[in-house]
């Protein structure tokens, strides 16, 4: 049996045990969120097209599999959602600035001997595709936090409520301080894991630390990480903010008036 088969029988499995039909759910976004990514690349292969916007309505739709397919339609995958959307568009022009100014994009010197045979006149502006694979490295861990804020801020409006905004915001914040730290952490483990063979090459060529640090390849690197890291980190009051507004803005509608 291929061992992609076995694996992805064992990953449905698993989460088949532990999460019932939401990890089926679960299970049946990961290829969901495959075919959207394969698609938006496709795309970007146009020149015509703009990767920056190809990228939005990729990221869109990722949420909505993200929040909607997988938790349902309800008050709080609508304000995550909101909230996504929000630091999305901010982190976007973020993204765009800091890509223009550090001229990350395009291949470092360590990729274009590989590539040499190839031309790289492909007729798609690379700050704009640089931005593209940025945002959709943070499309995940924006969801996943914007969710994991507004659930637990919705199960305390329901067990208080008649909270005020301000103390529900202040709950929303202290439960984005808790989840900061090991999402920032996962971010940084995750992009260097899959970057430790070209750490291994850089000892391998007697890189000294001013060399590795100012390489094209590790500073793209570490500025994808820091970008994640601030769109984690600004989704957390944004999210408190609006799933306060919009949790006690319902309770309002529902009380008579005098």
């Amino acid at each position: 049996m291929n061992v992609l088969v076995l694996l992805g029988i064992i990953l449905f499995l698993l989460m088949i045990v532990i999460g019932g039909k939401k990890g089926a759910r679960s299970f049946f976004a990961l290829f969901l969120n495959f075919v959207v990514v394969l698609l938006a690349v496709l795309f970007m292969n146009d020149p015509s097209l703009n990767p920056i916007v190809i990228t939005v309505i990729a990221c869109t739709i990722i949420s909505c599999i993200n929040l909607f397919y997988i938790n349902e339609i309800n008050i709080k995958t609508k304000t995550a959602f909101v909230s996504t959307l929000i630091t999305i568009v901010i982190l976007l022009v973020f993204i765009v600035v800091i890509t223009e100014q550090a001229m990350i994009q395009g291949f470092g010197e360590e990729e274009i001997e590989e590539l040499g045979i190839f031309s790289l006149y492909i007729g798609i502006d690379f700050v704009k595709l640089a931005t593209a694979v940025i945002i959709m490295s943070t499309i995940g861990a924006i969801t996943d936090a914007a969710i994991a804020i507004s659930s637990p801020m919705y199960e305390a409006f329901c067990h208080h409520p008649n909270i005020s905004r301000k103390d529900l915001f202040k709950f929303g914040i202290s439960i984005g301080r808790d989840i900061l730290g090991t999402s920032a952490n996962t971010l940084f483990f995750a992009f260097f894991g899959s970057y430790l063979a070209l750490l291994i090459w850089f000892k391998d060529l007697s890189y000294s630390i001013e060399e590795i640090v100012n390489s094209k390849i590790f500073s793209a690197e570490m500025i994808t990480i820091l970008c994640a890291g601030t769109g984690v980190t600004l989704i957390i009051p944004i999210t408190a903010w609006i799933s306060a507004f919009y949790f006690v803005k319902i309770r309002d509608k529902k009380v008579p008036q005098p």
